[in-house]
Parts: C-alpha cells; sequence; structure tokens
C-alpha cells in the first residue's frame, strides 16, 4: 500500500516511552527506504522517526508558547501535502476529539481541541492528503470523517495494523 506514494509525514503523541512511539520506530523503518521522510522535533514518535527523517520541523522556527507547535504543525502538514505523492502517518495516544473535523483551513483544525496529532490528521485529510491512523480502534475513530469516496479502511505497514482514510 505506502509503496505508491514517496513523501512520508508523521505525527503523534509526545510521549517518550508510549506505544504510539514504539509503533512509530516499527513503521519509519519500513516506508524510509521508499521515500522522503519528515517530522517534527518534540519526544515521543517525532524522536523515534527523526533519525530517519529527511526533514525535521523545528518548534523554535515558529516562535514561543503553545501556538509555536500550531504554527509548526501547519507547516509541516502543508509542507507535506505539496509533495510528491504524500502519506501521513498518525500514532495519536488517544481518541479524537469529537468536534475536531477535517477542513482545509488550519484554523478550524488547530482550534484547542487538545490533540495535535488529531489536529494534524484533520488537516491534512482537508488538504487532500492520505492518513493512516494507527494505536487506536475502528470504534475510536472519527466517523464523521468519512464520506462517500472515503472510509476507514484496515492497513497494514510494516506488520503494524492501522487504518487509512482517502487513500
Amino acid at each position: 500500500m505506502f509503496r505508491s506514494f514517496s513523501s512520508f509525514g508523521f505525527s503523534g503523541s509526545r510521549v517518550s516511552g508510549s506505544v504510539p512511539a514504539s509503533l512509530a520506530s516499527v513503521v519509519v523503518a519500513a516506508v524510509a527506504p521508499f521515500g522522503s521522510v519528515s517530522c517534527g522535533c518534540a519526544r515521543g514518535v517525532d524522536a523515534v522517526v527523526r533519525p530517519l527523517a529527511s526533514s525535521v520541523f523545528r518548534v523554535s522556527s515558529f516562535g514561543v508558547g503553545r501556538g509555536a507547535f500550531a504554527r509548526r504543525s501547519v507547516a509541516f502538514v502543508r509542507a507535506l501535502a505539496s509533495s510528491p505523492r504524500p502519506l501521513l502517518f498518525c500514532f495519536p495516544l488517544g481518541s479524537c476529539p469529537a468536534p475536531l473535523v477535517p477542513s482545509p483551513s488550519s484554523s478550524r483544525c488547530f482550534g484547542g481541541f487538545g490533540s495535535g496529532s488529531w489536529a494534524s490528521a484533520a488537516f491534512a485529510v482537508g488538504l487532500g492528503v492520505p492518513v493512516v491512523v494507527f494505536g487506536v480502534a475502528y470504534a475510536d475513530l472519527p466517523s464523521s470523517w468519512c464520506s462517500l469516496w472515503a472510509v476507514w479502511r484496515p492497513v497494514v505497514v510494516g506488520g503494524v495494523s492501522g487504518f487509512v482514510l482517502g487513500e
């Protein structure tokens, strides 16, 4: 499935040693040989992806405070969306906040819902980038994100099970 893509973005929990970070370490090793990899500069998922990343988005480039993380994530998703054959891998720590829905408007996705991972995924979907979510049960996926053309489908990457939307 992932071999039809050539640009891979990774977003996820900032908790070091978490299940999402462990899953990300397996997935990045599986896809890095097939294209460019981008991520952020935080702990957790970003830290395990960074050694194989060709592009790292550093929050220090976007100011200070909580807003800098959102600005960094917006720039990351926009850059991924403009790259050839993009795919976002998302490793959230929990389920998607109920009011969050995909949108091409960054302010609608990064509106203080409490999950930067899910906000990045919603923005990516809004920009037409397929998203694979790992570590979340099917019942916890946001059904409101589905449409006639896109539904959550099971997928396995590097032996890790997840769900893809928008492929």
